[in-house]
């Protein structure tokens, strides 16, 4: 009797014990359903110790929100700003967790993450000094650098126009790299066709990818774009070069009015040419398709002087032009530009690999007087007229209104060139005669460097 009421009163300390454990289970049900109970809870730090510990200090939970963001933000820091876009701080996902973040990250720098930004105005900007200029040496350039633009190696003993760059209002521009820019046009051809300013921003290209450096490995390909000296001439039309190691070439097309030239007597070494203001140059035309980059200048040879030295006449829809307002010379220069840029857009379609530009004109800063009239440049000091270009149109409203609804890209460098009349070669040309200054061509390194950066930044 005595053990069978012992058994009795166990069973009865039992049957309480899960009647307790089952009212608990629903109390703790109902809190954590209701979030009105749920204040009735003790702090979370005072339930810890029913929570299994991890000998490693790590648990198995999902990341807080914090975590996250900040995961967030490593990988906006990890991608590549492949669309040269500024940056914003990650948007937070809630109030209490932006009020939270900003307590704790108060003081420390926001993560960012890029995003496009509108295209850049690389014609807008300032000349800033820069001491890691120039990016090559003109002493050491001999093997792409003429001697006649190489002022380093000419009398001239001032040479600060060689330490400035220039820098876009409200973007950057890619630092030029020859190894990037040779991986980059793997297996492209880059051409650049014009007047001599145009020669100058080839040689300027040529030096900035060897960095300056003797490169023997560089193969001349010049025969392949026919451009072999001929019988009697002093040099080619134009030089081809290639390098191996990633099959880029660069190549310089010599055509100062980017017309068609005919001979009107081809048996007459002395022959006038007719100068088709309505038809692009003949090498265009035939290699074109070979090209992934193209940049086409013409200007300074559009004047009288050089008309009849060059023996140009011109020609419009195959006849002597005989419309006296296309007579003067800026008009037609107007029509040529014209026809070369519109003959260029219906063409790119066909080669959807090419990328086009037309470079604006490069200034001139003669002072009382011309080349032939006593005209000269002997400011040494930089950017005395300025450092800034603050407007949003070019200066050469005619390259601009010429590529205006085309898919021809301006390379506007006419305003950013116009402030730098220091570097120019002025009096020191190891051609010029006395009294005569050259305040055309620009002293290599020098500007025409900032023209082929910025030709960088736009492909």
């Amino acid at each position: 009797m005595k053990g069978a009421s012992l058994h009795k009163l166990r069973g009865n300390k039992l049957s309480l014990s899960l009647i307790a454990l089952l009212c608990t289970t629903l109390i703790v049900w109902a809190w954590d359903k209701n979030p009105i109970l749920t204040t009735f809870l003790p702090p979370p730090e005072q339930l810890d110790i029913l929570s299994p510990v991890n000998p490693s200090g790590k648990t198995d939970e999902q990341p807080s929100a914090k975590e996250e963001l900040s995961a967030v933000g490593r990988l906006g820091k990890e991608l590549p700003d492949e669309t040269g876009g500024e940056v914003v701080d990650v948007p937070s996902t809630g109030s209490s967790m932006k009020s939270s973040l900003e307590k704790e990250d108060k003081g420390k720098e926001s993560e960012k993450v890029p995003v496009e930004n509108k295209e850049c105005n690389y014609a807008k900007g300032k000349w800033v000094a820069d001491k890691r200029r120039p990016l090559y040496s003109g002493f050491g350039c001999k093997q792409w650098l003429s001697q006649m633009w190489a002022c380093r190696l000419m009398r001239r003993t001032d040479f600060s126009y060689e330490s400035f760059r220039w820098q876009p209002q409200g973007c950057d521009m890619p630092e030029f790299k020859g190894s990037e820019f040779l991986r980059r046009m793997q297996h492209k051809t880059i051409a650049l066709v014009g007047d001599s300013l145009g020669r100058q921003q080839f040689q300027s290209l040529m030096c900035m990818v060897t960095g300056g450096k003797y490169s023997p490995e560089v193969i001349d390909v010049g025969k392949e774009y026919r451009l072999v000296k001929a019988r009697g001439a002093t040099r080619p039309d134009g030089w081809a070069y290639r390098f191996p190691s990633t099959n880029t070439t660069i190549l310089y097309y010599w055509s100062a009015s980017l017309c068609e030239l005919e001979p009107l007597n081809r048996s007459d070494p002395a022959t006038h040419y007719a100068m088709h203001l309505d038809r692009p140059a003949t090498f265009l035309k035939q290699y074109l398709h070979r090209f992934d980059v193209l940049v086409l200048n013409t200007g300074h040879h559009w004047n009288r002087g050089k008309f009849r030295a060059n023996r140009w006449e011109m020609y419009v829809s195959g006849k002597p032009n005989t419309d006296r307002k296309l007579a003067q010379i800026w008009h037609a220069k107007n029509l040529a530009v014209s026809s070369v840029i519109k003959w260029l857009d219906t063409q790119l379609p066909q080669h959807p690999q090419l990328k086009a530009f037309f470079r604006t004109i490069s200034p001139r800063h003669f002072v009382n007087g011309d080349w032939n009239s006593g005209g000269s440049c002997d400011n040494t000091i930089p950017l005395a007229g300025g450092s800034e270009v603050l407007q949003d149109g070019s200066s050469d409203i005619d390259a601009e209104g010429a590529v205006r609804g085309t898919r021809v890209k301006l390379l506007d460098i006419t305003a950013l060139s116009r402030l730098r009349d220091e570097g120019h070669i002025s009096r020191y040309s190891i051609k010029a005669s006395t009294g005569v200054h050259d305040c055309l061509h620009w002293c290599l390194p020098g500007v025409p460097d900032t023209w082929n950066e910025i030709l960088y930044a736009q492909l």
